[in-house]
């Protein structure tokens, strides 16, 4: 009769194998799509800045600054996600940078699809007084605010965590995994957290609804522009889908807590990297996405840019 049993050392290593199998499945899944859309990212921010009719053209200037917060996330993320899944635990200072990057970047997106949306509305609404109201000075100005506010935001998370006795730890390394999460380490961080994610998106929300009715409200009009009614309330209910995406990142950890209850470890690996694509990855493409392909100036230049570099690297 063969002997079936396997030694300690070869348990060892199929379990290491195991492992290694998954980590590269996950790292693929992810890797792959972010890899993808921060090359077409890439490119559409330097279609952005290659023509001088995007250079001074205010909603391009928006876009820019919405696709540039996006890309840094983006890629922040992707960082995040794999130092996680190959289980590195980091210094306590340099997760608080990684941290604060990352909050800046989230807090960029939202702001900036409070703005956007008030300029379709000014555009349908005051038809004769746009030139004047939104011009390049007063667009700087508002991407300025947009960063000045979601910097602000980081100083505060700082000086709560200054309260937090880094000294009495016995090691500045992390003993949980770099996250949000792992920050939250006290209760006014968190309930800060809370209160500042709600009235982002809820002024977000906000703007884009309003403007949206305000815009539908207009086309009734004889004086008004059907056409351009009709694109700006487009944009808008795409700007509002924008939003309700950027919010999802949001319940990603929730989720994520609450599903670790009933599921084993290798499902909710699984659940996590479908989690990610859904709710971290696509909202972050869909910018890129959107406005590429529906702005007909930029859909040109873009596929001419992106068909360019894939031939060449063909040819290499």
């Amino acid at each position: 009769m063969s002997n079936v049993s396997q030694s300690p050392s070869n348990v060892s290593d199929d379990l290491l194998n195991q492992g290694l199998l998954r980590i590269s499945i996950f790292s693929t899944l992810s890797t792959v799509p972010s890899c993808v859309f921060l090359y077409i990212n890439g490119t559409m921010l330097y279609v952005l800045r290659s023509k001088r009719v995007f250079r001074e053209t205010c909603r391009y200037i928006l876009l820019y600054n919405l696709l540039l917060a996006d890309t840094i996330q983006l890629a922040q993320s992707q960082a995040m996600y794999l130092l996680s899944i190959c289980r590195i635990k980091l210094p306590f200072s340099l997760c608080i940078v990684l941290s604060m990057l990352a909050n800046l970047t989230t807090g960029i997106s939202p702001l900036t699809l409070v703005v956007m949306p008030l300029e379709r509305y000014v555009a349908v609404c005051f038809p004769l007084r746009y030139a004047s109201i939104v011009t390049i000075r007063n667009t700087t100005v508002a991407v300025s605010l947009i960063w000045a506010l979601s910097s602000l935001n980081n100083l505060t998370r700082s000086l709560l965590l200054l309260q937090f006795p880094f000294e009495k730890m016995a090691s500045p390394q992390m003993k949980d995994l770099c996250s949000n999460i792992a920050l939250l380490l006290g209760f006014l961080t968190e309930e800060y957290d809370r209160a500042y994610t709600c009235v982002l998106f809820l002024s977000a929300g906000t703007a884009v609804t309003v403007s949206y009715f305000s815009v539908v409200i207009a086309a009734r009009s004889a004086s008004t522009d059907k056409v351009l009614a009709r694109k700006a309330r487009n944009t808008l209910l795409l700007h509002l889908v924008q939003v309700c995406l950027s919010l999802s990142s949001t319940i990603n950890n929730p989720m994520l807590f609450a599903l670790s209850r009933i599921l084993t470890r290798i499902a909710l690996l699984w659940v996590q990297n479908v989690f990610y694509v859904c709710f971290i990855i696509f909202p972050r493409c869909l910018t890129s996405l959107v406005y590429g392909l529906r702005d007909q100036t930029i859909r040109t230049v873009l596929v001419y840019h992106l068909y360019c570099r894939l031939k060449m690297k063909i040819s290499f």
